[in-house]
């Protein structure tokens, strides 16, 4: 509760004083916040190698899009084939829109995930990283549904600080919940060893679906939200560098913490910007040094790499973050700082 109305109170004052690049530089943090977290709940919770989240970002973000934009809009986009009907007739308010790109997500993980989850390991990040080959590329050859390489332009600026940290909040709340659940500790158990949890009679097949399904579904509204964010989106977007970017957040923030999740979210979004100046050219004592163009991904895959090396479970491990914690740090710094005073 505590997070909560300090959290509520800084959008407040975000809303209020806040320039329209820090606004939206909030939002984006949101909108990772979300997909790290619904990513993690496969990756981290269940210990199942994922690699093909970008496809159901794509599904949500073409699903909601397609569905607010009014049929002149479409007509003017859609320059070589003509949208299929009724997706050229149909216009639905953005909250409606959003549920159905979750929707249309979910239902896309459900189908593929009886062949996904035939297999595991190595096998299964192939099996995903194609999955989300496939729909970049379907994305790039429906002329018909998506536009192809032209994408789709002209979205409404929907994605308000309100939407992108309310969908947030709720989709870390269903996640820990889920993750501190009966269910959550199947899910775990499926993770350490998942033979030894069938022989418990845990149904391993059925628990990893749900939760394929769930995270599917958060990230297609998460997708829902980064579209009408940039306001433009086409399949150069939903690359295996948005699953890099992805990993990269979880991998840092502690594989299976929700909230390391969300704090790495946090700061992999600051840095994004904070790290464009070294992207860019600079003059220094009369010497001109160029920018060096994606000179920021270096810099993140050393994160990584430094983390692997040094932190192995991330930055908060497998642990969630407390006030407690805190609380018991802040006394344990407090207890060495005055033991150091009495022995002197």
């Amino acid at each position: 509760m505590g997070a909560l109305l300090i959290l509520a109170l800084g959008l407040w004052g975000a809303g209020r004083f806040a320039s329209e690049y820090q606004v939206r530089l909030l939002n984006n943090m949101a909108v990772f916040i979300t997909l790290a977290v619904s990513y993690n709940l496969i990756n981290g919770v269940c210990g199942q190698l994922h690699l093909g989240p970008n496809a159901f970002i794509a599904v949500g973000a073409y699903t909601a899009a397609l569905l607010t934009l009014s049929p002149e809009g479409k007509q003017a986009i859609f320059l070589i084939d003509p949208l299929i009907w009724p997706l050229s007739k149909l216009t639905l308010p953005f909250p409606v829109a959003l549920l159905a790109g979750g929707l249309t997500a979910a239902f896309a993980g459900l189908v593929t995930g009886f062949p996904v989850f035939r297999f595991r390991g190595d096998y299964l990040a192939i099996v995903t990283l194609g999955f989300g080959e496939v729909v970049r590329v379907l994305a790039n050859t429906l002329q018909g549904v998506t536009n192809g390489p032209l994408g789709l332009k002209g979205l409404q600026p929907y994605t308000t600080l309100t939407w992108s940290w309310g969908v947030a909040v709720f989709t870390v709340a269903v996640v820990m919940s889920l993750a501190k659940s009966g269910y959550g500790c199947a899910l775990k158990a499926i993770r350490e060893d998942e033979t030894a949890a069938r022989a418990m009679g845990v149904d391993t097949f059925r628990h990893l679906m749900l939760a394929y399904v769930l995270s599917a579904f958060f990230m297609g509204v998460g997708g829902g939200l980064l579209a009408h964010l940039i306001t433009t989106i086409s399949p150069s977007l939903f690359t295996f560098f948005l699953t890099f970017n992805l990993l990269i957040i979880i991998v840092v923030g502690g594989l299976g913490s929700t909230t390391g999740a969300v704090v790495s979210a946090i700061v992999f979004t600051l840095a994004g910007e904070w790290l464009r100046v070294i992207e860019e050219p600079h003059q220094i004592l009369g010497l001109t040094f160029p920018g060096i163009p994606g000179l920021r991904m270096v810099i993140f895959s050393a994160l990584l790499l430094f983390t692997i090396l040094f932190f192995r479970r991330g930055l908060l491990d497998r642990s969630e973050f407390s006030w407690e914690a805190v609380g018991n740090l802040c006394r344990r710094w407090h207890n060495s700082k005055k033991n150091q005073q009495n022995s002197l």
